[in-house]
């Protein structure tokens, strides 16, 4: 039974969803948006909204839990330096998730997540 299992499975071993995950967030944070799965997307959204409010964050803990999770430490520092100002006053909500035309080769329903 999977009854109350809140975590999104993405069909993957865990340790492939981690990184998958992962991959998925340095590239939001690097370039604003992606296209992927509509699921995908669902759950990369928790992982993307937790780093930013690490980076709102700004202490020294916080930017280590950041470095430990993207894969990109120059990446982290820019995160880190424009967070302030562009999400200071956002109570949360840092991203939008739109979906798109269904993809032609499995009609996978697929979205764009993107920074707000």
């Amino acid at each position: 039974m999977r009854h109350r299992c809140r975590v999104p499975q993405l069909g993957l071993p865990a340790d492939q969803r981690r990184a998958l995950l992962r991959t998925l967030a340095t590239q939001i944070v690097r370039q604003g948006q992606i296209k992927t799965t509509k699921a995908k997307a669902k759950a990369v959204r928790k992982e993307v909204e937790r780093i930013i409010t690490l980076a709102k964050d700004g202490s020294l803990a916080a930017r280590r839990k950041a470095l430990g999770y993207l894969y990109d430490k120059q990446l982290v520092h820019s995160l880190f330096a424009a967070a302030k100002e562009r999400y200071g006053d956002r109570p949360g909500g840092y991203t939008r998730v739109v979906r798109t035309v269904r993809r032609r080769g499995d009609n996978a329903e697929m979205a764009i997540i993107e920074l707000v």
